[in-house]
C-alpha cells in the first residue's frame, strides 16, 4: 500500500509523477472505448506497438490506450503530443505511415486529417473541428489523455486535490458550496444535489449510503458508460467527497452488465485507490473511513429508477415500490441513502476546486453548468457532446451537429430518451436546460437527443417508443403495463391503415391515465412521445385514420414501391437484390415489381442507380405519377 500520509500526500505524488515523465516525449493516444473498440481500435493499439517495437522506438515513445473523445463514427482515434495532431478513421495498416512520417519525421499524414464535408478543409487538432470548437468539455475533455487505469494520469491533471481540500473542509461547508453551485441531478429529475445531501444527512437512522446511478438504459444513450469508461477516477473523487459530507461509510456503484468495460476499469480504479489510501480506513488522516462496492445490473430499463435500482441492490428484483419516503430518508435497508447519476458526482471535484461560483456562471440561471447529450439520428455528425446548459437545440444541430443529413428539412428533435417528448422544428430555438424542455412538453432526461428529417413518421416512431417502453414494463401496476399495452395496440392499428377516428381521443385518455396513475417515473413519463406528437403532429394521424396514408411515406402497409417505366434502364440490379423475387424482367427491358409478393422491404428502392424505384403512399398511384423525375436529387 503507498502511504500518501508519509510522503507528502497527494501533492507529492504529483510532483513525483510530474518529474518522472519528460514533457517533450511523443505520446500516441488511442481511444478503446467502446465505440472505437467495435471499429478495431484494439487492433490499431497492437499494430502500433509493433510498430514502436520494429522501428527501436521503444522506451522512446508511450502508448496510451484513452476514452472516448464523442466523435464516435469517426473512430478509431488518435491523437500524437505534443503537437496534438489528431487522426481519425485509423486502421491497423495506417499505422506504418504514422510512425514513420508523423512520430519520426513530424509531417502530417493529410488523408487521415478531418475533413469539412462542405468545404473539405482539413483539421489539425481537435479544436480546429466544429463538432468539439462550439463544446465546452469540462467532464469529458481529459478522457483524451488518461490512460483509465492509470492513477498517476489523474493525479498528473490534478486529480484528487478537491478530495484533499475538501477533508481539510467542515462537512457543513462542502454541503453549502454545493447547494450554492446550483448542480442538479443530471439523470433526469434535475432535482438540487445540495439539498439531496442534506436531506440524507439530516435525516434519523445510521448507517447513511451513496449510490452511482451508471444504468443508462435509454436506446443510442451512451454519457455516463463513456465517462465511466474513460475517467472513472473522476466519479469515485466525487463519491467520496459526497460520502464525506453526508455522512456516509458506505457506497456502492451500480454498473449495467452491459458495460464491461465500464465495470473493468471503476474496478480497477477502486483497487488503486484501496492502494494508495484514498478508500479503506483513515482517509488521507482525516479519520473518514469509506468503502464502495460496484454491483452488476441485470438490464432492465426499469432497473434505472431510484427504488428498483435500490431494490437490486438489496439483492431483491428490480422493480419500483411506491416512494411514500424517499431514498433520502428511507432508502437502501431502510436507511438514508443518497442515490445520484455518474455525470452529478463526477461534477463535485470541479466544483470544490473552482467554487460554487464559478459553476454557477456556467449555463443559465437556474440551470448551471453543461449538459452531455449523445446526439443522434438524423444529423451529419453524431456522437457525444458537452455543451453549457442554455445552448439552443438549433446551434446543437447546425453548429456542432453540422446540419441534416442530404440537405433536408429538420422535423423534430426527441428528447429524454424514450420517455421524452417531440419538439417540433419551430421550437429548435429553445434554450435547452431543465425548465425549458419541460415547457413544451419534453424534458432533458439523461441526456438522449435524436434529430428527426421530413422523411420521419412520427406515429411510427412513437409506436415504436411505446413498443420499447411496453417491453420494459415491470408490469407492476395496471395503469402502466395495461396502459402502455393498449396505446401499443391503438397505434399498431393506425400505423397499419385500420386507426378509426375515436382512436386520437382514446390515445389521449390512455397517456392521462399512465401520467396520473402508474406507480414509477416510467409509466408517467411514458405519456410523453404520445402527448406531444399529438400535441405537434396531429394532422399525420389524421392523415393515417382518415386517407389511409403516412406522409412521410414510412408505414409498410401504407406504401407500395412501383418502377416507373421512363427511368428504368433495365440494369437488373432490383432484380438480384431483391429477396423474395418479386421483380420481373430482363437486361435492357424495363421491369416490374409483382404488387401482391412485394414485401416493402424498399431494397430495390436503395440499390436503383437510375431512380427509377418510386415509393408512393397510397399504395395505388395514380396514372399521371408516372412521369419524369428529372427533378429529384439523385441518391447516392
Amino acid at each position: 500500500m503507498h502511504t500518501l500520509h508519509m510522503r507528502g500526500g497527494i501533492e507529492g505524488l504529483r510532483e513525483r509523477t510530474i518529474a518522472g515523465r519528460d514533457p517533450n516525449k511523443p505520446v500516441v493516444t488511442v481511444c478503446i472505448g467502446t465505440g472505437c473498440t467495435a471499429l478495431g481500435a484494439r487492433r490499431v493499439a497492437e499494430s502500433l506497438r509493433e510498430q514502436i517495437k520494429k522501428q527501436n522506438l521503444e522506451g522512446k515513445v508511450e502508448i496510451k490506450e484513452t476514452g472516448c473523445l464523442g466523435f464516435c463514427e469517426l473512430g478509431p482515434r488518435m491523437i500524437i503530443y505534443p503537437e496534438e495532431i489528431s487522426y481519425f478513421k485509423v486502421k491497423p495498416e495506417d499505422v506504418p505511415e504514422i510512425v514513420s512520417k508523423t512520430i519520426i519525421n513530424k509531417e502530417v499524414v493529410e488523408r487521415l486529417l478531418y475533413a469539412d464535408p462542405v468545404t473539405g478543409e482539413r483539421a489539425r487538432t481537435l479544436e480546429d473541428i466544429p463538432f468539439y470548437k462550439h463544446q465546452l468539455r469540462l467532464l469529458l475533455e481529459k478522457n483524451a489523455k488518461i490512460d483509465p487505469k492509470s492513477m498517476d494520469d489523474y493525479i498528473a491533471l490534478g486529480g484528487y486535490d478537491a478530495l484533499d481540500r475538501a477533508l481539510q473542509m467542515a462537512p457543513e461547508k462542502i454541503m453549502e458550496e454545493i447547494k450554492k453551485s446550483n448542480l442538479r441531478g443530471r439523470g433526469g429529475g434535475g432535482f438540487p444535489a445540495g439539498l439531496k445531501w442534506e436531506s440524507t444527512r439530516d435525516a434519523p437512522g445510521e448507517p447513511k449510503y451513496v449510490i452511482v446511478n451508471c444504468d443508462e438504459g435509454d436506446p443510442g444513450a451512451f454519457m455516463d458508460r463513456s465517462l465511466m469508461e474513460g475517467n472513472p477516477h473522476s466519479v469515485l473523487e466525487g463519491l467520496i467527497i459526497g460520502a464525506y459530507a453526508i455522512g456516509a461509510h458506505q457506497g456502492f456503484i451500480y454498473v449495467r452488465e452491459e458495460y464491461p468495460l465500464a465495470v473493468e476499469n471503476i474496478n480497477a480504479a477502486i483497487k488503486q485507490a484501496e492502494e494508495y489510501g484514498l478508500l479503506g480506513n483513515n482517509i488521507l488522516d482525516s479519520m473518514f473511513d469509506f468503502t464502495v462496492k460496484v454491483h452488476r445490473g441485470a438490464g432492465a430499463f426499469v432497473s434505472g429508477e431510484s427504488s428498483a435500482l435500490i431494490s437490486a441492490i438489496e439483492g431483491k428484483v428490480g422493480e419500483p415500490r411506491p416512494k411514500y419516503i424517499h431514498a433520502a430518508v428511507k432508502g437502501l435497508w431502510e436507511k438514508p441513502t443518497c442515490l445520484s447519476n455518474v455525470k452529478t458526482w463526477a461534477y463535485v471535484p470541479l466544483i470544490i476546486l473552482k467554487g460554487a461560483e464559478w459553476f454557477r456562471n456556467v449555463g443559465t440561471e437556474r440551470s448551471s453548468g453543461t449538459a452531455i447529450f449523445s446526439l443522434v439520428g438524423k444529423v451529419n455528425n453524431t456522437g457525444l457532446v458537452e455543451v453549457p446548459m442554455g445552448i439552443t437545440l438549433r446551434d446543437l444541430i447546425y453548429k456542432i451537429g453540422g446540419g441534416i443529413r442530404d440537405g433536408k428539412k429538420s422535423k423534430a428533435v426527441q428528447t429524454g430518451g424514450p420517455s421524452g417528448g417531440f419538439i417540433p422544428e419551430e421550437h429548435l430555438d429553445l434554450p435547452v436546460d431543465f425548465d425549458e424542455l419541460t415547457k413544451v412538453g419534453s424534458m432533458m432526461g439523461s441526456g438522449g437527443m435524436i434529430v428527426m428529417d421530413e422523411e420521419t413518421c412520427i406515429v411510427d416512431v412513437t409506436r415504436y417508443y411505446v413498443d420499447f417502453l411496453s417491453d420494459e414494463s415491470c408490469g407492476k401496476c395496471i395503469p402502466c403495463r395495461e396502459g402502455l399495452r393498449q396505446t401499443l395496440n391503438i397505434l399498431n392499428r393506425i400505423s397499419a391503415g385500420s386507426g378509426r377516428e375515436e382512436d386520437i381521443e382514446t390515445l389521449e385518455d390512455l397517456a392521462d391515465l399512465l401520467r396520473e396513475a402508474s406507480l414509477c417515473a416510467l409509466g408517467r413519463t411514458a405519456a410523453n412521445p404520445v402527448i406531444t406528437s399529438l400535441e405537434y403532429f396531429r394532422d399525420e394521424y389524421e392523415a393515417h385514420i382518415r386517407e389511409g396514408r403516412c406522409p412521410a411515406k414510412v408505414c409498410r402497409d401504407l406504401i407500395a414501391y412501383y418502377i416507373q417505366p421512363k427511368e428504368c434502364s433495365g440494369c437488373m440490379l432490383c432484380l438480384r437484390n431483391c429477396p423474395e423475387n418479386t421483380v420481373s424482367g430482363e437486361g435492357g427491358i424495363v421491369h416490374v415489381i409483382d404488387q401482391e409478393k412485394c414485401i416493402k422491404c424498399g431494397i430495390c428502392y436503395e440499390v436503383c442507380p437510375f431512380n427509377a424505384v418510386e415509393r408512393f403512399s397510397p399504395p395505388i398511384p395514380p396514372p399521371t405519377r408516372y412521369g419524369t423525375k428529372a427533378t429529384r436529387k439523385k441518391r447516392k
